[in-house]
């Protein structure tokens, strides 16, 4: 068999290398029965390879592109250039010419000439339309042209920049090319097995108009739309269409208007499409993934031309049955809405009780059950998730709208779900601040304990002693006196609120009285920061050194400078207490600031620039006198009203329920993640001894296997590693994915939208999660080491969680894209009196860095000013 030319019956999926994605793809789908795919072969790698090494110059050409990024695009259009007029100005090898030819009639036939990469239709990156194709060419001269015009086309400039973006290299990225039989057809189009839009796997999507399907790929015309779903005809769209692309019979394509009495023609009969769905539903079967197929329609017969993966759909969440399921983002209730790696995920799995599923490295919560009773479905839209979130509420009403989705089942069937209080929860508790710090003594001493204990175990008995000890941190997070401290919060903040509202008229009441209460470790984490930014002050040379400092063992560097011990022994006084936080901590394998101290390097120079010394008491203080001011005030308002007395005493006793309990919202979570840190450093020694015996390369490698798995391999010493390198790929393909609030279990994603009728024009809506209005310079940050504000800047951001504190002593403001009332930023928010609206759809691109916004925390949007 030739190494330079494959006949489309010679390829199947295990020539991806030879033949490029398309060309695999087309191999593939001939081996369908019942499948109509016009002939050809395809001119492989081999050929390319050959071509590139015959060119002298090229491997200077290919390392001046190796350096470049993409800002570099006046250099990139330039190589590009000169590459392309290397390939196309190559002659086509003797040895070539007679293969391509063997394959070739002897009469003149018209041929498609496809690019078909390497590094193309794949399930992480399709590189559709990156690379040319040529339509109508005939003769064997005109072939070998195209080809080479195809070859180029790997190094046209939009070719490049995509390859930079997605890493791959571009020594490692080859061109084949298919040549396949045209067809002259009526109609043509793209057929999507699942909607690109919605994401639904069960409606089938096809575009269709007359002529060839680069109509639609030029945006020349409105194609036709319809939506099939379980086989039957659901949606169509009929627009006018006024072009169409034909081929010439003398050889390339000709645009030309369509008919007046044709162009509100449904291009495809109702019968003909069904026929079509039929056929995609075929392919995708084969396939095992929904597919993006490319089709044309000539004498009643459907041919298909290409078929890559779909590469743009969200993962399904995992489902056993055949029922119809909804999932809400576990992310958008954490603040935390990157991926989770395996371990950390099994963390997260192994500590909650939730009916759990993943999806693109992502937990999703399964609230069915809750939706399908009528009494549950109430509590969790109205009271839970809808409080929490609007645009959460918004979806899951679309989904009960539906008539015959999800089935009813009694009341008392209804698993809880997220919110539910725990057994116990309901009984109040005392308003006595003894709770928090009795239960703050115990989080302690069995932390310590767990120190001392873990540090005894190793080999597979350190898994089981983690195993163990979670049934500890699940009572700690969910025992009944736990939950009846929190509650206590919760109800105290909900009753002021409503109450300041219907006496007073005044909005979100509680935000300013919950403002410096004691017992916050997270606040007081923020605040903490101030002072070792005190302490590094006074020497202005580790003040320059720190702003040179890239490395994680600048603390021992320290040392030779004046003031150096002192400013390393506050650094570490800090890490000892707050050194397991990170960014995005609900993931266990993520660095920790003990792990990687440089992180608060930016975070300690911010202090130094935009405070002086003492900061930390003035905001305590401040944030103090302002919720005492506030309890004044609505106490003697409330006095003045009917039943006065009486409305200020109870009033006065939820205040003083909301300070003895509103700091301890934040205690859990630093528990649950000090011991995650422990249970790291644990397994951590164990990844080292599997380092040394050559069972992994390095020891993150364990972050990509789950805990049980973990377990297995440091008990029999045997890894499978393909699945490392799988994970791994998985996981950078599910960092370029945006989570879903709401999916189903068709793939449906379902997004909600603030029904605000009242906001100014062009102003962004969110959800009021802190009092207040604050106009000043919008900073948008993505990563917190990049944070480099002043004061009296507004932070805008994607999402944040506790570890974002040192930053928000610095802000008069916070705008997220994520996010509820009672996560750890709005909490904090108020704490520090910033007035925050969250859950700002796309706020980090409508907002552009150093815009001046106002941000309207009591009512919940923001204005461009």
């Amino acid at each position: 068999m030739s190494s330079f030319v494959l006949g489309f019956q010679d390829i199947d999926n295990t020539k991806l290398q030879e033949a490029g994605g398309k060309g695999m793809h087309l191999g593939e789908l001939t081996r369908i029965a019942g499948i109509h795919v016009p002939d050809g072969f395809c001119v492989t790698t081999a050929a390319f390879k050959k071509m590139m090494a015959e060119i002298p110059e090229m491997n200077r050409l290919l390392d001046k592109l190796s350096v470049l990024k993409v800002e570099d695009r006046d250099r990139i259009r330039e190589l590009s250039r000169e590459i392309r007029r290397c390939i196309e100005g190559a002659a086509v090898s003797p040895d070539l010419r007679k293969e391509i030819s063997g394959f070739l009639p002897e009469e003149d036939r018209a041929y498609a000439v496809r690019s078909s990469a390497t590094a193309e239709d794949l399930p992480g990156a399709s590189f559709a339309g990156q690379q040319d194709t040529y339509l109508n060419i005939i003769g064997k001269t005109a072939i070998l042209t195209h080809i080479s015009k195809c070859w180029a086309s790997l190094f046209t400039e939009r070719a490049i920049i995509y390859r930079i973006q997605n890493g791959f290299d571009h020594r490692k990225v080859y061109l084949a090319v298919v040549v396949q039989e045209m067809v002259f057809p009526q109609v043509a189009g793209i057929m999507f097995t699942a909607d690109p839009v919605s994401g639904n796997r069960k409606m089938l999507s096809i575009d269709a108009s007359f002529g060839l399907g680069e109509t639609m790929v030029a945006g020349l015309v409105n194609a036709d739309n319809y939506k099939v779903h379980s086989g039957k005809l659901v949606d169509k769209r009929i627009p006018a269409k006024q072009r169409a692309i034909y081929a010439l019979k003398e050889g390339g394509t000709m645009e030309q208007a369509v008919a007046q009495e044709q162009q509100h023609r449904q291009a495809l009969t109702d019968e003909q499409i069904l026929k079509l769905a039929h056929t995609g539903r075929k392919i995708e079967a084969y396939f095992g993934c929904p597919q993006d197929i490319e089709w044309c329609l000539a004498d009643d017969t459907f041919y298909i031309v290409q078929s890559r993966p779909i590469t743009t759909l969200y993962p399904v969440p995992e489902v056993n049955d055949q029922e119809n399921h909804v999932y809400v983002s576990v992310g958008h209730q954490q603040m935390m809405t990157d991926p989770i790696k395996p371990l950390g995920l099994s963390f997260y799995l192994l500590t909650t009780s939730a009916r759990m599923s993943k999806a693109g490295g992502r937990l999703f919560v399964d609230i069915t059950r809750q939706l399908s009773s009528p009494a549950s479905r109430k509590a969790m839209i109205e009271n839970v998730l809808g409080k929490s979130d609007p645009l959460i509420k918004d979806a899951l009403l679309t989904i009960v709208a539906r008539e015959g989705f999800l089935k009813l089942i009694p009341d008392d069937e209804a698993a809880p779900g997220p919110g539910r209080r725990a057994t116990g929860a309901d009984s109040p508790v005392a308003n006595d601040p003894a709770i928090v710090v009795e239960l703050m003594q115990r989080h302690k001493v069995s932390i310590a304990a767990l120190k001392q204990n873990i540090q005894l175990k190793s080999g597979t008995a350190v898994f089981d002693f983690i195993l163990e000890d979670l049934q500890e941190a699940r009572q700690a997070l969910f025992g009944a006196q736990n939950m009846q401290a929190l509650m206590a919060f919760f109800d105290a903040s909900s009753w002021l609120n409503e109450k300041m509202n219907e006496w007073l008229g005044e909005k979100n009441a509680a935000d300013i009285l919950a403002q410096s209460v004691s017992n916050n470790i997270t606040s007081e984490m923020g605040l903490a920061l101030l002072d070792v930014a005190d302490v590094i002050r006074p020497y202005p040379a580790i003040i320059d050194y720190l702003q040179q400092v890239k490395a994680d063992n600048f603390l021992e560097e320290l040392l030779p400078f004046n003031g150096g011990q002192e400013v390393r022994d506050a650094i570490y006084a800090y890490l000892s207490k707050y050194g397991m936080r990170c960014a995005g901590e609900i993931d266990t394998t993520k660095a920790r600031w003990s792990e990687r101290p440089v992180t608060l390097v930016p975070l300690l120079l911010n202090n130094i620039k935009n405070f002086t010394p003492g900061a930390s008491k003035q905001k305590f203080e401040q944030g103090l006198q302002e919720a005492l001011q506030k309890e004044v005030e609505l106490l003697s308002r409330l006095r003045q009203l009917p039943d006065g007395e009486q409305k200020a005493e109870a009033t006065k006793q939820m205040i003083s329920q909301l300070r003895n309990f509103a700091g301890y919202r934040e205690y859990p979570k630093y528990g649950l993640v000090n011991r995650y840190f422990i249970y790291k450093q644990a397994l951590l020694k164990e990844a080292t001894q599997l380092v040394q015996a050559n069972v992994i390369h390095e020891k993150e490698d364990v972050y990509y296997l789950y805990f049980e798995e973990f377990r297995e391999v440091v008990q029999s010493h045997l890894l499978e590693y393909g699945i490392i390198n799988k994970r791994k790929a998985e996981y950078m393909v599910y960092e370029k994915l945006t989570p879903p609030r709401v999916i189903t279990s068709d793939g449906e994603i379902i997004t909600g939208k603030y029904n605000r009728e009242d906001l100014p024009a062009g102003a962004l809506a969110g959800l009021a999660v802190s009092s207040g209005v604050i106009e000043g310079r919008a900073r948008v940050v993505l990563n917190m080491e990049d944070a480099d504000l002043a004061t009296g800047d507004i932070l805008v951001t994607s999402f944040t969680d506790p570890s974002w504190t040192p930053l928000f002593v610095s802000i008069k403001g916070l705008v997220t894209e994520v996010g509820g009332l009672m996560p750890h930023g709005a909490v904090i928010a108020r704490e520090y009196g910033l007035p925050a609206v969250v859950g700002v759809e796309h706020a980090t691109k409508l907002i552009k860095d150093g815009q001046r916004i106002r941000v309207h925390g009591t009512e919940g949007y923001v204005e461009m000013l």
